[in-house]
């Protein structure tokens, strides 16, 4: 609106549309309010206007509809339903779903507001802005026809009887005109805020937009680990039972060989296998580990402290089983962690603890190692992290020079099966 470019733009005539439009649609909201509450209070003597009296409640429904369209007129950005979808329950699920929504309420005290006060503003910044200036610079044309040529009446307050006279205020009018233009921007900025305030706030279309980013991202990690599990469950079931019988056969063809270049040849080959078959088994279990899937997070923790080349001291104790994704994400912090632990930290010992209290699962793993440790530098934490944060979890990482090292995880999550803690 600051540049002279404005005036030549369509965006003096959309906001006058707006405002005009707003104005209409002001005034059959106040008749369609006013008779809906007039005739539920008439007939709520007989206990039929009742129901119209709570339907009138969601008044602001179609109101609400309709000004998310006006706002087109003078907002580019798209304004967004804020109501959930119903798709069942009937008439009466549909009724109460609604009345519960803090939007609806939002909706209808807009549309009182608008029934009342807003429309009959809407109303005089056209007069004044547009109708005014227009009427003025129409005055030498009113002049020669209604007038017949001797006199005309300026906006009904004063006589011109003479030519230049009519045609100076017209120039004024054009002047006016071109002042009523910004004017009413001004006026139609100010309502579409006013309007996208109470019924398609901007935050709340950001709050909506980062709840569908976090689903999709929590839905992304579920598909992943389902992802994770197949692979598993393929290459366990696949590929592993090939190279096993393969290293059987190779085991009796090498037994039943005589002496010599073949003996050789079959026993080197069996010695791949071999080694094959251990690093495919290395590989399912680092893909999706088959103890954590069938015994949960406590035996698979265990299990990677059996497995790692620093001595682990573990204490932990759960209530029983927890969601998938909260059981696979602690479970390969802990073994990153560790191996972490077992490569940089120059530790003697390592301690994995934690338990659930208070709806979260709290996990440490701690080593007596240098210290020094970053999340950042190669470590494999920055994707744990991530991975926590999808399912609102916390990682942090305390490691000052000299040690110790802490790292700590916290998730909330719902135990699936609760048992007894062992003693």
């Amino acid at each position: 609106m600051s540049g002279p470019g404005f005036l030549a733009s369509l965006w003096p005539w959309r906001s006058a549309a707006y405002l005009l439009t707003g104005a209409l649609t002001g005034l059959v909201a106040l008749v369609g309010i006013v008779t809906a509450v007039a005739v539920g209070g008439v007939l709520a003597v007989v206990l039929v206007g009742l129901p119209l009296l709570a339907v009138t409640a969601l008044a602001g429904l179609p109101v609400a509809w309709v000004e998310r369209r006006r706002l087109r007129l003078v907002d580019l950005d798209p304004a967004h339903d804020q109501h959930r979808p119903v798709t069942s329950g009937g008439l009466w699920g549909r009724l109460t779903t609604r009345l519960r929504e803090q939007a609806t309420w939002r909706e209808l005290g807009y549309a009182l507001l608008f029934a009342g006060l807003l429309w009959p503003v809407d109303a005089l910044a056209v007069t004044v802005a547009l109708a005014f200036p227009v009427s003025m610079v129409a005055t030498p044309v009113t002049m020669a026809t209604v007038g017949g040529g001797e006199e005309a009446k300026v906006l009904k307050q004063w006589t011109v009887t003479t030519w230049p006279t009519a045609f100076g205020v017209a120039v004024l009018g054009l002047l006016l005109l071109a002042l009523g233009a910004y004017v009413l921007g001004v006026a139609a900025g100010a309502r579409a805020e006013l309007t996208r305030l109470l019924v398609a706030p901007r935050d709340a279309e950001l709050g909506a937009k980062v709840v569908e980013l976090t689903r999709s991202r929590v839905r992304l990690v579920d598909a992943f680990e389902a992802e994770r599990r197949r692979i598993e469950r393929d290459l366990h079931d696949g590929a592993q039972q090939r190279l096993v019988a393969l290293t059987m056969t190779l085991g009796l063809a090498r037994l039943d060989a005589p002496p010599g270049p073949l003996a050789d040849q079959l026993a080197k080959a069996h010695e791949e296998a071999g080694k094959a078959l251990q690093e495919l088994r290395e590989l399912i279990h680092g893909i999706h580990p088959k103890v954590l899937a069938d015994y949960g997070l406590e035996a698979a923790v265990a299990d990677a402290a059996d497995r790692s080349a620093v001595p682990v001291d573990v204490e932990l104790e759960l209530p029983g089983r927890l969601p998938q994704a909260v059981e696979a994400a602690a479970y390969f912090v802990v073994c990153e962690a560790l191996a972490n632990v077992a490569k940089h930290s120059g530790a003697r010992r390592a301690r994995v603890s934690g338990g659930y209290r208070d709806g979260r699962l709290f996990l440490e793993v701690g080593d007596d190692g240098r210290g020094g440790a970053q999340a950042g530098n190669g470590s494999g934490l920055t994707g744990l992290a991530d991975r926590v944060s999808v399912l609102d979890g916390r990682l942090s990482l305390s490691s000052p020079a000299g040690g110790p090292t802490l790292l700590r995880v916290e998730i909330p999550c719902a135990p699936c099966e609760l048992t007894e803690p062992s003693a």
